[in-house]
């Protein structure tokens, strides 16, 4: 499979997903981080034992905790990243599958694109660094790096030109 494909002037860069065992441990403890919390609660309140501040801050740090973990697993399932390029400005949106990060738009006066390695160097990963004098804006997809170079090509005939 592809990680990105480039049409008219949008880039679309796929997440590799983790096998099906990793996502499913991370939607199951997503579930438990908010479910357990709230069922410890209501049958700590059905005993008779009354509420307790103490226990509205240990849902919201779950709750915090369950919210980080499904944003993770649903990047590792659906996530996907979208630019949208413009004669002088780049947009930038994280797309999760059921719910879209904000918008970022960025000026730039020419485009450079180049490759941020990640990881080991053994692992050739990388993701795609688009930058300016001024600004920049640093992809989160990690592909293989000659997958990059091969992206940047592609990139380079298009926009700087």
């Amino acid at each position: 499979m592809k990680q990105y494909t480039l049409d008219a002037n949008e880039l679309t860069l796929r997440v590799n997903k983790s096998p099906i065992f990793v996502r499913a441990l991370m939607f199951l403890f997503a579930i438990l981080f908010f479910v357990l919390p709230i069922l410890g609660f209501v049958s700590y309140a059905s005993m008779g034992k009354g509420l307790h501040i103490g226990s509205f801050v240990l849902i919201f740090l779950f709750g915090l905790m369950g919210f980080y973990l499904l944003r993770l697993a649903l990047w590792n399932t659906y996530g996907k990243e979208k630019l949208s390029f413009k004669t002088n400005e780049c947009t930038y949106l994280a797309d999760y599958g059921w719910f879209k990060d904000a918008i970022k738009t960025k000026e730039f006066k020419t485009y450079t694109f180049s490759i941020k390695p990640i990881g080991y160097i053994e692992d050739q990963k990388g993701v795609l660094l688009i930058e300016d004098s001024k600004t920049q804006i640093e992809c989160a997809t990690k592909m293989p790096i000659e997958t990059i170079e091969a992206l940047i090509e592609e990139l380079i005939k298009k926009y700087c030109v």
